[in-house]
């Protein structure tokens, strides 16, 4: 009961008192109805007061609707993607196209050709008035004009950079340039009209972007800030941007773009079948028999032996004999050089650039002093608002989190996020992860994995395991019992193996299940050569025992109380190659020796760490 309506009840009982000729009495009365009367107006105005306070605490632009609020929002959820709630007042002007020279070091110099090195770039400016500057948001990749060359059973290139993309530069065209936004398109080397050879996110390609970045920066134009936006290789090369940044880089939006080559195709060792192919398969995709296939680069002829000198010989040092690895590794260089923003995207089920890239990068990246936010949906090697092609994921590998995954809000979230890095408006934004569960549900937590988490650690001796030996013929299946509670894991699980070798190398991969459903959960692979992880090749002595320190990728799941969880153990998986030693395999020391370790967390029901997004699913077309 408000103060007011207190009074208005004091006020109702004065007047029904019954009445008497007693003065005292009709002063008391009186006076009580005087300060009754006082009293209802001062509650009337402390309440408007309030009103007008809580007024004043939500009236932020629509940009800056906090996220618990964002599923009330009028947003338009029938489009493909999603789009801006409110239109901008500018117009587009006609894309221009700039050739921009470019001062390589000695060592990326290529032969061949003599030709200038020149980054080309298509450039889309808002009609604003004269005097008026705006930011940037640039997208570069080898994509544009990129393909077939129209070859016979190959077909047609892409698009040119002079059209904008369906990724990244037909988003921010349709969506961002009106708000006083403009939008590049840049080709890397060796790739549509810039010159040069490729070499594949090698130091020449970063010099590269790096230079259009600072380019950008610079012109009268524009306000001197710089974002980059792109998934997959279009996000590898914004890490490339940060590797030695230009001052004008001030936020970097990669979305599942990996952070080094030989993180991408290796895992702890374990070889993705692609890796063996992938520098060559690039330059094959972009020659075209122009007087620009003539230039040659080092690396050219470097790349593509190495995942076969890796594969083999690791241990030997085959992963060792050049610089190629270590001039792709670009996390170390952003960590120590930039000091811009990071806007992290990734797919938990992503299969392409898997994302253990992610994590521990972000919490590696605000140790780092790095302003930091990341969204991590169950969604694969896609963006967070593709509800279409979303709807084809499988059980297991996302299906369940469908259609809670696609965030229809994306563009207003990261529009808050450019208004304040790119011109700076407003506050900044929030530093967190949002992050999905496997079952749909959506929580946000100010790192990842959780800062309240804790490790279940289970010795196998506590297991129950059918087989006890890896190869090409047999597998082992490890079964954990049930929890009275559930079991909230959030992190990097760990799987501490102790095996015994039967070949000069080894291999194990680990899928986790829900076995009561028969759900898959996550998995981790490793080379027996790389048992402390890492990158660091060590020798293998036949018929000794080591332990391989296994992570598995990053995991949000729920396993329900009363359910167990089982682990297989193969020699290979997915997309994974065979080992050398494959058919000979490893035992496995199923006892105290080997441990599994869970990272759990504990969320209530009410806890205020979940949110819920734009219900577009229950929208009528």
């Amino acid at each position: 009961m408000t103060s007011s309506m207190i009074m208005e009840d004091d006020v109702f009982e004065a007047e029904i008192a019954p009445a008497s000729g007693d003065n005292t009495l009709n002063i008391t009365l009186a006076a009580t109805l005087a300060i009754s009367i006082a009293f209802l107006f001062l509650g009337t105005s402390i309440g408007q007061l309030l009103e007008q306070e809580q007024v004043i605490d939500e009236s932020y632009e629509w940009w800056e609707v906090p996220l618990h609020e964002r599923h009330k929002m009028d947003l338009n959820l029938t489009q493909e993607r999603s789009v801006l709630p409110v239109k901008g007042t500018y117009d587009v002007r006609t894309y221009t196209e700039h050739f921009i020279p470019v001062e390589l070091p000695s060592s990326e110099e290529d032969v061949g050709f003599p030709e200038d090195d020149l980054m080309h770039v298509a450039l889309w400016l808002p009609d604003v008035p004269e005097g008026v500057t705006v930011p940037v948001i640039m997208t570069i990749h080898p994509y544009y004009d990129f393909g077939g060359e129209g070859m016979p059973g190959v077909g047609d290139d892409s698009n040119p950079n002079t059209i904008p993309d369906r990724g990244v530069g037909e988003w921010i065209y349709d969506n961002f340039i009106s708000h006083g936004y403009a939008l590049a398109q840049a080709s890397t080397f060796g790739t549509g009209k810039s010159t040069h050879c490729q070499d594949v996110k090698g130091l020449g390609e970063q010099t590269g972007i790096q230079a259009v970045v600072d380019w950008l920066g610079k012109q009268n134009w524009s306000n001197g800030n710089v974002g980059l936006m792109g998934k997959s290789y279009a996000g590898t090369t914004n890490w490339e941007a940060a590797q030695n940044p230009s001052e004008h880089l001030k936020t970097i939006v990669p979305i599942s773009g990996s952070i080094g080559v030989q993180e991408m195709f290796y895992r702890n060792g374990s070889s993705e079948a692609r890796a063996l192919g992938y520098d060559a398969a690039y330059q094959a995709a972009t020659s075209d028999l122009t007087s620009d296939e003539l230039r040659v680069c080092q690396d050219d002829i470097v790349g593509p032996l190495n995942p076969f000198t890796t594969q083999l010989w690791a241990h030997y040092g085959g992963a060792e004999w050049n610089d190629y690895w270590d001039e792709r590794r670009h996390l170390p260089d952003v960590l120590q050089n930039y000091r811009g923003s990071v806007y992290l995207v990734w797919g938990m089920q992503d299969w392409n650039v898997d994302p253990y890239h992610a994590f521990p990068t972000y919490q590696l990246m605000r140790d780092a002093g790095i302003p930091a936010r990341g969204i991590m949906g169950q969604w694969a090697h896609n963006y967070p608002d593709q509800p279409g092609v979303h709807s084809s994921v499988t059980s297991g590998y996302g299906a369940e989190a469908y259609p809670e995954m696609s965030r229809m809000d994306w563009a207003v979230d990261l529009f808050g996020w450019f208004e304040y890095w790119l011109k700076g408006n407003g506050q900044m934004p929030e530093l967190h992860v949002q992050m999905q569960r496997n079952d749909g549900m959506w929580h946000v937590e100010d790192t990842w994995p959780p800062e309240d988490m804790t490790w279940e650690e289970i010795t196998l001796d506590q297991v129950t395991a059918n087989g006890a030996s890896v190869s090409t013929n047999s597998q082992v299946t490890l079964t954990i019992p049930a929890s009275e509670s559930e079991r909230f894991i959030s992190g990097l699980p760990t799987l501490h193996l102790s095996v015994s070798t039967r070949c000069d190398g080894g291999q194990i991969f680990a899928t986790m299940y829900d076995a009561t459903e028969n759900l898959r959960i996550g998995h981790a692979t490793m080379d027996v050569r790389y048992r402390d992880g890492g990158h660091e090749a060590k020798t293998v002595i036949p018929f000794a025992t080591y332990t391989m320190q296994m992570e598995f990728n990053p995991i949000d799941a729920i396993i329900p109380a009363g359910h167990d969880i089982s682990i297989v153990l193969t020699e290979s998986g997915e997309d994974y190659l065979p080992s050398a030693c494959a058919a000979l395999g490893m035992g496995v020391n199923i006892d105290s020796s080997s441990t599994l370790s869970l990272p759990l967390i504990e969320r209530a029901e009410d806890a205020p760490e979940w949110f819920d997004v734009p219900n577009w699913w229950d929208v009528e077309e």
